[in-house]
């Protein structure tokens, strides 16, 4: 294979977007063995501009802007794929029984997720935590809650498409359980509808819990938190920007990858199945050397 073609036939968006993910995961897991200085320990003055030895300046309280950005990514990145796989877990599961069932109780779910979806989820996300607080864990779990609906219509419609197929109907009528029914028959035919709502939702957890720091519901001080850190500085953004340009820039990119990442190989993927299709449905010769 020459140069050119290897270039020709390399999916460059999936490339990019796998590199900025990688980029910031290890940012996030390698950052907190890297750090210069301590986190929360103040190293020079307020808002100090960037230096030899600070190479991103100091914060409102002083404290090493670069330490914080290497230190603040791990329990973000957690609490957004805790969130995320709690989530579109719990939909999923809600939204393909919704349509193996049907009946009653398919009106039932499909309606309260209506009610929930007709509120923003930020709106929705800083109403659980006022009233139950803002603990890490309860955060993670609210953030979960909000996903449910949404992956459960979503879940549900993509389902609606496989559970009438004969496959499915000759399962139901063999007494086969419907766990085995899920697992077995409508999974595997949803898992692209599956793949694109795990990254969409990864990226929304991620944008709720910035957003939930910011506004001082998620991380407390002194955490090193990119969230907090939005809030903390946005004071003196004219003074040193670091403190609000890092943390923002490396939640831009991370949802960016994820985004791009999961669109191409759902894309491919989706591809796959089709041409999987085609073949499957293509007319079987009646005679050997006879072409279709």
């Amino acid at each position: 294979m020459t140069v050119r073609t290897w270039l020709r036939r390399t999916d460059w968006p999936t490339v990019f977007a796998a590199v900025l993910v990688i980029l910031v995961m290890a940012i996030v897991i390698l950052g907190p063995f890297l750090a210069p200085q301590s986190p929360t320990d103040s190293v020079d003055d307020v808002f100090a501009l960037p230096a030899p030895g600070e190479l991103l300046g100091s914060d409102v309280l002083g404290r090493d802007v670069l330490s914080r950005v290497l230190s603040g990514g791990w329990r973000f990145l957690t609490m957004a794929g805790a969130a995320t796989i709690l989530g579109v877990g719990f939909g999923s599961l809600i939204g393909i029984l919704a349509a193996l069932i049907g009946g009653i109780l398919d009106e039932i779910i499909m309606r309260l997720a209506d009610v929930v979806l007709a509120f923003p989820q930020l709106i929705l996300a800083l109403l659980f935590v006022s009233f139950a607080g803002s603990s890490l864990s309860l955060v993670v779990l609210v953030i979960a809650i909000v996903h449910v609906p949404q992956v459960a219509r979503t879940l549900r419609a993509a389902s609606l498409r496989v559970v009438g197929e004969d496959y499915v109907r000759y399962s139901e009528s063999i007494g086969l359980p419907r766990r085995r029914i899920v697992w077995l028959d409508i999974l595997p035919n949803v898992r692209t509808t599956l793949f694109v709502e795990l990254g969409l939702r990864l990226t929304f957890s991620i944008a709720l819990i910035a957003s939930l720091s910011y506004l001082s519901f998620g991380a407390q001080p002194p955490s090193a938190d990119w969230g907090l850190m939005i809030h903390e500085n946005q004071i003196g953004i004219e003074s040193n920007p670091w403190p609000v340009i890092a943390p923002v820039v490396l939640i831009a990119l991370l949802s960016i990858g994820i985004n791009v990442l999961s669109d191409r190989l759902s894309r491919r993927r989706g591809k796959r199945g089709r041409l999987q299709t085609a073949a499957h449905l293509a007319p079987v010769p009646a005679k050997l050397g006879e072409t279709a």
